[in-house]
């Protein structure tokens, strides 16, 4: 998430009935909008309201005595976030790329369409999508096996 300028969360909307983050500029400089979960957006409005944020960046450095500094969050510190709380929770060695693949793959187990969530994780290529989620064809419970026009 490299575009935070604005106001917390100026750049979020809603569409069709549902929150996004608009765009947000990701690797390669591709533009795009982002669904967020109505509970994700309660929790963000909750910690915004409680942090006192009224402007500039949401996501931010903040130091042991609580006051925040530099340009945003780095890529650096996302890093260590993760593996800090990995640590914590017993998880061994997890990278932000881990987070983001079980993402994806918790989408697909509960129904999640392909195309929708290389749409989410922002793949130009279909292919990088199924490399994510392991996709492989299966045969003995084929996709057109009960498509409902059966005889």
């Amino acid at each position: 998430m490299k575009d935070l300028d604005a106001p917390p969360l100026a750049r979020s909307q809603q569409r069709e009935e549902h929150w996004v983050i608009v765009d947000l500029i990701g690797k390669g400089g591709h533009i795009r909008t982002v669904p967020v979960p109505e509970w994700v957006k309660e929790t963000i409005d909750l910690w915004v309201a409680a942090a006192g944020i009224s402007a500039g960046r949401l996501f931010r450095c903040v130091c042991r005595a609580g006051k925040h500094w530099g340009d945003g969050v780095t890529e650096r510190l996302v890093w260590h976030v993760v593996k800090q709380y990995a640590r914590k929770l017993g998880l061994g060695q997890i990278a932000p790329h881990d987070l983001r693949r079980s993402c994806a793959k918790l989408c697909h187990a509960s129904g999640g369409e392909l195309d929708q969530i290389q749409f989410l994780l922002g793949h130009v290529s279909v292919q990088t999508t199924e490399r994510y989620l392991g996709c492989k064809q299966r045969i003995r419970e084929a996709v057109n096996d009960h498509i409902g026009i059966e005889p």
